[in-house]
């Protein structure tokens, strides 16, 4: 399982809706998208997801504790959820967006996320916001049941400035500690797997 090291390939879905026939149910989707988050936040966050094939990115549940979770184009090969406060919602829309306007490449809806953030049209987080996601093999899986096999978790800790030096953390990507993205940008944050 290979986990996406940028900033861009933690929340690329698409705003484009599913093609399958058979879209997952509403209640599949919304116990699938809040699995990367702790039990305790779990019935609360707000999800988004496809209520129809063939239809738009939609609420499927409100939500009471400030969460939002997205639930993934059932259409595409494996499976992500992504989970993220709600200060990061701008940033979010806006990679959902330039996906939708057909820029795919996750260097290019980096750079355009980058510069909009840099010319204050995207504004980030002015505290540390959390963003959990959950990756899996295959869309074959029961959500009902848990997590499921081959699949992995990753906490992004958004700290707007953070440098090597405030935090004491590594910039070298390592799979058993925390490590810093984009040190000292609006932007910063810490990848924990």
């Amino acid at each position: 399982m290979r986990l996406p090291l940028l900033l861009s390939s933690l929340v690329l879905l698409s705003a484009a809706s599913p093609a399958a026939a058979q879209n997952p149910t509403v209640a599949w989707q919304i116990a699938a998208a809040v699995l990367p988050l702790p039990d305790s936040m779990r019935a609360g966050a707000e999800v988004l997801g496809y209520k129809t094939a063939g239809g738009p990115l939609v609420q499927l549940r409100a939500g009471t504790n400030e969460m939002i979770c997205l639930t993934d184009n059932p259409d595409i090969e494996g499976y992500a959820a992504h989970c993220y406060h709600k200060s990061l919602e701008a940033f979010m829309r806006r990679g959902r967006e330039l996906r939708a306007a057909g820029i795919t490449k996750r260097s290019e809806v980096d750079s355009a996320r980058l510069a909009e953030i840099n010319a204050g049209t995207i504004t980030m987080p002015a505290r540390a916001a959390a963003l959990y996601s959950l990756y899996a093999d295959s869309l074959n899986f029961d959500p009902m049941a848990g997590r499921p096999k081959n699949s992995s978790k990753l906490l992004s800790l958004y700290v707007p400035y953070a440098t090597q030096e405030s935090t004491g953390i590594s910039m070298l990507p390592l799979t058993d500690q925390p490590w810093l993205m984009y040190p000292g940008k609006p932007w910063a944050h810490l990848m924990i797997q």
